[in-house]
């Protein structure tokens, strides 16, 4: 069986589209996934399936969420080698001095149009940098996330894709999780 991970986007934050880990870890149960975990309240899971498309899941996640919670939130799926790939990938580890604190990864629903990722170039501004991949954008917040012009909804609204973000401490822990799968 291959191993998937899940990331919602905006469940549990300021008291909004909240969703209770463990009944989230029982309706993908329901879906047919196995060893179903997640990893903090922030809507981040890792399972199994013996199907193979992560398109497929994104979508019954989604509509399952809809159906027991009555809101719509974009589920971002990836294969444990894409996230595999994604951390040996981080440009920003080849850096000296990078804090890793200071990292994040945005998902992307799907590739970015062709010379939308221009756009971010207007946001993106000292000390905070960024870098396109596939379906990811590396992100280095020096004064921190909460402080950048490059959040979650501006990345979003640039590139007219759905996306989330996790911190590089998630990221890595759910490789970690769904490595062990």
């Amino acid at each position: 069986m291959a191993a998937y991970i899940a990331m919602l986007r905006g469940v549990n934050v300021s008291g909004h589209n909240t969703i209770n880990m463990e009944v989230l870890r029982g309706l993908c149960e329901g879906l047919g996934f196995r060893n179903v975990d997640t990893y903090i309240q922030s809507g981040n899971l890792v399972f199994q399936s013996a199907t193979e498309n992560p398109a497929i899941f994104s979508k019954r996640i989604g509509e399952a969420i809809l159906q027991s919670f009555g809101f719509d939130t974009p589920v971002i799926v990836r294969t444990s080698k894409e996230m595999r790939n994604v951390i040996a990938n981080n440009p920003f580890l080849k850096e000296e001095g990078i804090d890793s604190s200071k990292l994040h990864v945005t998902f992307l629903s799907e590739t970015a149009q062709k010379g939308s990722v221009k756009k971010l170039q207007t946001l993106a501004t000292s000390p905070d940098r960024f870098y396109p991949a596939f379906r990811e954008i590396y992100l280095h917040c020096p004064g921190g996330y909460g402080r950048t012009k490059l959040s979650n909804n501006a990345i979003e609204k640039s590139l007219s894709v759905r996306a989330t973000t996790r911190n590089w401490k998630t990221t890595n822990m759910l490789f970690e999780m769904v490595s062990k799968l």
